[in-house]
């Protein structure tokens, strides 16, 4: 089995666990291939022995493999997928922090987990994304994001007006601090923040959510992945910040935006017997008072 491992600095409370993962791969017999920025931090800094056989830079000397472990938090997972694109590699989210809905192996489950996966019992669950064109392509090929597509206010403390069309109808202009565009994976992250409902990841929509606007009888709409949603943006400084996932970029206000699902999907490991729900449960502490 040939196993990719990406990753980035995390504390020294991660440091043995992140140990025990590569003695484990190592042990299996997998071959493993390291990003390379993150095996000098593990060499130099965690002074971890990765038993990698080589290393990897970017997605384009990514090698084929079986499965990319991911470890760090979420948003080194979202990073990953820019990595793996449409490579149709299955990822592994391993945490070394504290709340991860994509990194949902933690710290206690770690060596159980990786037995699992490399005797294969696991199952896939396959996630929709967004894909983003503008007649200015800022984030080059990497336009694409698998939580959100955001859009920030800028240099005013006054209120941005972001025009919103579905399939060329109009819907509404928001007077608002901004907008996001939300997958359903996305659902459980910055517009789950802001008031947005949660969606199961296999559901077939985007969640359409303002950032702080002003009229309060405008709430989040669910609206169907198959629709092409269409933002102008209009604003005191001419300028907007633009964000997918963790990219961001600024853009003029003349720039006309088209959010759409994404031509693939990012296919993520899933332990047996951990479903969404079961995550659900346990990253929002459902439960957690007894009156429920």
């Amino acid at each position: 089995m040939k196993i990719v491992v990406f990753g980035k600095q995390f504390g020294p409370g991660f440091y043995d666990k992140c140990a025990l993962l590569f003695k484990y791969l190592n042990e299996s017999g997998a071959e493993v291939i390291v990003f390379e920025p993150f095996a000098r931090f593990l060499s130099e800094t965690a002074h971890i022995e990765s038993y990698a056989s080589k290393t990897f830079s970017s997605y384009n000397d990514l090698p084929n493999c079986n499965m990319l472990f991911s470890v760090g938090g979420d948003g080194t997972f979202l990073d990953a997928i820019t990595m793996v694109r449409n490579r149709d590699i299955p990822l592994v989210g391993i945490n070394s922090g504290r709340l991860g809905f994509l990194a949902d192996i933690g710290m206690g489950d770690l060596p159980k987990a990786i037995d699992e996966i490399l005797e294969g019992r696991f199952g896939i669950r396959e996630l929709n994304l967004l894909q983003l064109s503008a007649s200015t392509n800022c984030f080059g090929d990497i336009n694409f994001a698998l939580n959100e597509l955001a859009i920030h206010k800028r240099d005013s403390s006054s209120m941005i007006t972001v025009h919103t069309f579905l399939d060329g109808e109009f819907l509404n202009s928001y007077w608002s601090d901004g907008l996001i565009v939300s997958t359903p994976t996305g659902s459980t992250a910055y517009s789950l923040s802001v008031g947005g409902p949660i969606l199961l990841p296999s559901a077939k929509d985007f969640i359409i959510t303002p950032i702080a606007p002003h009229n309060l009888t405008v709430r989040p709409l669910v609206v169907p992945n198959t629709a092409e949603i269409s933002l102008k943006v209009e604003g005191r400084g001419g300028k907007f910040l633009a964000s997918l996932d963790s990219r961001s970029c600024i853009l003029d206000d003349a720039v006309e935006l088209k959010v759409r699902k994404a031509d693939f999907t990012v296919s993520v490991v899933e332990r047996i017997g951990q479903s969404f729900y079961s995550t659900l449960r346990n990253k929002l502490m459902w439960g957690a008072d007894k009156r429920n």
